[in-house]
C-alpha cells in the first residue's frame, strides 16, 4: 500500500484483530500486524489500542527515537484531515553521537531530581533515633522487667 493513502477512522476501526491490527499514531495509519510478536510491551498492548487513535498511549510511554522511526516502516497511510508535515516526522540525526544522546533521553519517562542530602537523611536519621533511644534507656537506668 502507499504511504500517501488516506483513511478515515471508521476504516481503521475495521482492523482491530490479532490477524489484522492497525493503529493511528500522530495521524499516521500504521499496520502493526507483523510487529505484534516483536513488541517489547507485549502484543496485548497493541491489540487493546487496535482500530483507534493510539497517539496518547504512544506518547505517554516515552518511546525511543528508534521506535518513532519504526512508524515509517509500518505506515500504510494517513488519517483523513492530517497532512504528513504535522505530527512530528522523526528526524534522522546527522551524527551517531548526538543520536545516541537523544535516544538515551527518550528512555527517561519521568525526570525526578533527588536532593543530594536524601541519602544522608535516609541512612543517618534512623541511626540517630535508635542511638538516642538506647542512650536514654542506658542513662535513665531502665531495668529489664521480668515476668
Amino acid at each position: 500500500m502507499e504511504k500517501g493513502r488516506v483513511f478515515t477512522l471508521s476504516q481503521v476501526a475495521q482492523h482491530k484483530s490479532k490477524k489484522d491490527c492497525w493503529l493511528v499514531i500522530n495521524g499516521r495509519v500504521v499496520n502493526v500486524t507483523k510487529f505484534l510478536e516483536e513488541h517489547p510491551g507485549g502484543e496485548e498492548v497493541l491489540i487493546e489500542s487496535a482500530g483507534k487513535d493510539a497517539t496518547k498511549e504512544f506518547d505517554d510511554i516515552g518511546h525511543s527515537k528508534a521506535a518513532k522511526e519504526m512508524l515509517l516502516k509500518y505506515q500504510v497511510g494517513v488519517l483523513q484531515g492530517y497532512s504528513p508535515s504535522e505530527g512530528g516526522e522523526p528526524e534522522v540525526a546527522a551524527s551517531k553521537e548526538s543520536n545516541k544522546a537523544k535516544e538515551m533521553k527518550a528512555f527517561v519517562i519521568k525526570d525526578d531530581p533527588v536532593p543530594k542530602y536524601k541519602a544522608f537523611v535516609e541512612f543517618f536519621v534512623p541511626l540517630l533515633v535508635a542511638g538516642s533511644f538506647f542512650g536514654y534507656r542506658y542513662l535513665t537506668g531502665a531495668t529489664q522487667i521480668g515476668y
